[in-house]
C-alpha cells in the first residue's frame, strides 16, 4: 500500500474544505477556510498544504471549469457566477505554489469518484452520483473513467416536463424556464413554498410528493441515456428529508413503466441508494484525484 501523503481540496462556493490522507480512503487532517476572491484565499490554501509534506494534490472544483488536459484553459473556472474566479488558474496556482503533482475535476465528478473508490459505488464500472441542494449535478463514471467530453456533465439543467399544477412556478434557473436545478434544488423549494430552508418541507406531502416526481424524471433520464449500475443520491435536500428516498424509487419505476427490466431496476432499494462516505465523499474523491495524479 502506497502510504505517500495526499493532500484534497474539495472546492465550494462557499467554503474550500482541506485534507490530507492517503489513497486507501485514510484522512488524516482536515480544516476549512472561507471562499473568497482567489488572491486571498489561494494563498491561504498553499500555506496550509506548505508544511504538511504532501506527494500529490487532488482538487475538485466548483464550477464551470476546464477539466480536459488538452484545453489550454485547463485547470481554470469558467464562467462562474463568483466573478472574481471567473477565468481563473486555479489549477495552475496551486501547482505552481506546491509543486507536486495534480489531478483536477468539478466537485460533483469528484464526490462521485470519492463513492466509486470508497463509497457505495466500490467495485462499480458504472456510477451516476447525483447531488441536490444549493444546485442539482451529475458526476458520471462510465467505463472506469470519469465522463468529460466538451466540458463535463451539467446535468442538472436536463429539461424536465412540468408536474400538473406546477406550471406556474417561475423556474429558478436564470437560464432556462424547467430545468432539473431550477425547479426542484433547494433554492426552488425554498421560493415555492415561501420557507428559509428547504429542510423545514422533509414532512409537507405536497412537497414530497412534487419534488420527489422530478428527482425521479431526473433519474429516469440518466438511467436511459447513462445506464449506470447504480445511483448515488445525496445533497441536502435529501439529506434532510428522508422520506424522499422510496418515493423516488418507487416513482423511477413507476416512470420506467416496464421498459427496462434488469436485475438492478428489479432491486431498486439497491439500485438508488445514498452516500456511503459520511459526508467525505467530495474529499475523498479529491484525495483519489490526487492519488492518480502521482501515478502519472
Amino acid at each position: 500500500m502506497d502510504k505517500r501523503l495526499i493532500g484534497a481540496i474539495e472546492a465550494g462556493g462557499t467554503k474550500m474544505v482541506l485534507a490530507t490522507g492517503y489513497a486507501d480512503g485514510a484522512i488524516v487532517e482536515r480544516a476549512s477556510i472561507p471562499t473568497e476572491e482567489p488572491a486571498r484565499t489561494v494563498p491561504a490554501m498553499i500555506d496550509w498544504f506548505a508544511s504538511k509534506g504532501i506527494a500529490a494534490l487532488g482538487i475538485a472544483a466548483f464550477g464551470p471549469t476546464a477539466v480536459n488536459p488538452k484545453s489550454p484553459e485547463y485547470g481554470h473556472i469558467l464562467q462562474t457566477p463568483k466573478l472574481a474566479w471567473r477565468g481563473y488558474d486555479f489549477l495552475g496556482e496551486m501547482q505552481r505554489g506546491l509543486a507536486v503533482p495534480c489531478g483536477y475535476d468539478t466537485d460533483v465528478n469528484g464526490a462521485c469518484l470519492g463513492e466509486v473508490m470508497y463509497g457505495a459505488g466500490k467495485g462499480l464500472d458504472n456510477v451516476v452520483y447525483i447531488t441536490v441542494g444549493t444546485g442539482i449535478g451529475a458526476g458520471v463514471y462510465v467505463g472506469g473513467q470519469l465522463l468529460h467530453g466538451m466540458l463535463h456533465p451539467e446535468a442538472g439543467h436536463i429539461t424536465l416536463a412540468r408536474v400538473t399544477g406546477d406550471e406556474d412556478f417561475a423556474c429558478h434557473c436564470p437560464s432556462h424556464d424547467s430545468c432539473f436545478e431550477g425547479l426542484a434544488a433547494g433554492p426552488a423549494v425554498v421560493a415555492r413554498y415561501g420557507v428559509e430552508r428547504a429542510s423545514e418541507m422533509a414532512d409537507d406531502e405536497g412537497f414530497l410528493e412534487l419534488e420527489s416526481t422530478y428527482i425521479a424524471q431526473g433519474i429516469a433520464t440518466y438511467i436511459y441515456t447513462l445506464s449506470p449500475q447504480r445511483i448515488v443520491l445525496g445533497g441536502g435536500v435529501p439529506d434532510h428529508a428522508p422520506k424522499l428516498m422510496p418515493r423516488v424509487r418507487a416513482k423511477v419505476l413507476e416512470q420506467i413503466n416496464g421498459y427496462l427490466a434488469t436485475p438492478e431496476l428489479a432491486d431498486i432499494d439497491t439500485y438508488i441508494v445514498p452516500p456511503a462516505c459520511d459526508g467525505n465523499q467530495g474529499v475523498l474523491g479529491a484525495v483519489a484525484l490526487g492519488a492518480r495524479a502521482l501515478e502519472g
